[in-house]
Order: structure tokens, then sequence, then C-alpha cells
């Protein structure tokens, strides 16, 4: 009780935290750095996490992740994205038991705990369909995730590569965005996120994309 008053002493604790637990604290006391307190406390509240839960989300660093732009952003209260809590690297759960996979069997470790995945994304994603069907020209493409964000309400469209970001994949996403837009996307809807999920990411290539909707997130497998 004595650290609970020293750590919130001087804060303006947000009402969020009232509805915690005790043995919610207990997960969140240990932690010192107030921001990433209040984080855990927002998402607990969000995401109705349980003690367990939350301690597993403690675990996986998830706080640590996130864009030092989205950190600020929360302490600053400004208003988030859909990009914003994507996190970097997302972890994925390999059965395999070898770093050297396929996009193949990358997929498949997505999918078989497509939850799990979904979190590692943020809040409000939902999955649509792997190896989504279109056609451009005479020609058939697939996208490897088609996913939607019900809170920003936005198409998602993930790509999977176990190579290092390269210039050629900003297109294939792009043009596949596009097609989402021109073809599903509705009025009311905000437009088509992508998202390539690599090997390792590529900086340089990074800040030459002109679209703002794309993000580059590496890939660590646990």
């Amino acid at each position: 009780m004595k650290q609970f008053y020293l750590t919130f002493k001087n804060e303006k604790v947000s009402p969020l935290a009232t509805q915690l637990t005790w043995s919610h604290f207990c997960e969140l006391l240990p932690l010192k750095d107030i921001d990433k307190i209040n984080y855990y406390i927002r998402i607990c509240e969000e995401q109705n996490l349980s003690k367990r839960m939350l301690r597993e989300r403690i675990k996986n660093n998830e706080y640590e992740r996130l864009d030092d732009k989205t950190k600020l952003k929360l302490i600053n209260k400004e208003k988030t994205k859909v990009q914003d809590f994507i996190k970097n690297p997302i972890f994925i759960k390999n059965k395999y038991n070898k770093e050297d996979i396929s996009e193949k069997m990358l997929q498949n470790l997505i999918l078989e705990d497509i939850p799990s995945f979904l979190k590692e994304l943020g809040n409000g994603f939902c999955f649509i369909d792997n190896e989504f069907t279109i056609r451009i020209g005479n020609r058939y493409n697939y996208i490897d995730l088609l996913l939607y964000n019900i809170i920003f309400k936005c198409y998602v469209v993930v790509e999977l590569k176990t190579t290092e970001l390269k210039k050629e994949y900003i297109g294939q996403i792009e043009t596949y965005m596009n097609y989402v837009d021109k073809n599903i996307k509705t009025d009311h809807e905000i437009p088509t996120v992508g998202i390539i999920i690599c090997k390792k990411n590529n900086k340089f290539i990074m800040e030459y994309v002109s679209n703002k909707n794309i993000f580059g997130r590496e890939y660590e497998l646990t």
C-alpha cells in the first residue's frame, strides 16, 4: 500500500485505475515507470485483461515494443491511429524450432494462433481471410492476410516475407491496397493500411516510401 501511495501520490490517476483489482496493481507496481503503468492500466480496461493476461503482456515487453512516437502520444493523450499499436518486433510462436522457415510456414504459424497474432497488431483487429484472391487484369493475385480493424474502420493488408525488406515489396503491397480501396472499401471507411512483416526491416527503404499507410515490421520467432 505504501508503494501504491508513493507511485501515484503526484499523479492524476485515471478513473480507469479505480476499476482494477489489487491483484492487477501487484503486477503493475514493480514496473516503476508511471508511463508504462498507465499504458497497462489502459489496455486492462479496454481489453478486460485478467491478472494472468496482464502478467503475460508485461512479460512479453509489449510497452517496450511500441514506437517512441506512440508512447509520446499516450503521454500527451493525443489521438492515435491504427498503426500506432503494431508491435516491433511482432512475436510469433514457433513450433518448427528452427530459425529459417518459408513464407508458407510463417503463414501457418500465424493461422494456428490467429488470436495471439491479432493482439500483436493492437486492438480491434479481425481476421477476414488468408490467400485472399484478387484479380488484376487477367491475372490472379493472393493477399497473404486480409484483416479489418473495427475501431478505426479500415481494411488491413498484410504481406509476409522471410527476407530483409526490399523495395519491390512496397510496390506489391501498394497495388493490393489500391485494389482493396477501389473494389472493397466503402465511402465511410478510411483508406487501407498495409503491413509488411519481414525478417529484417530496412529503415532506408522506408524513408522513401511516399504512402504513409505502409509500414514495415520485423517478426521474431519465439
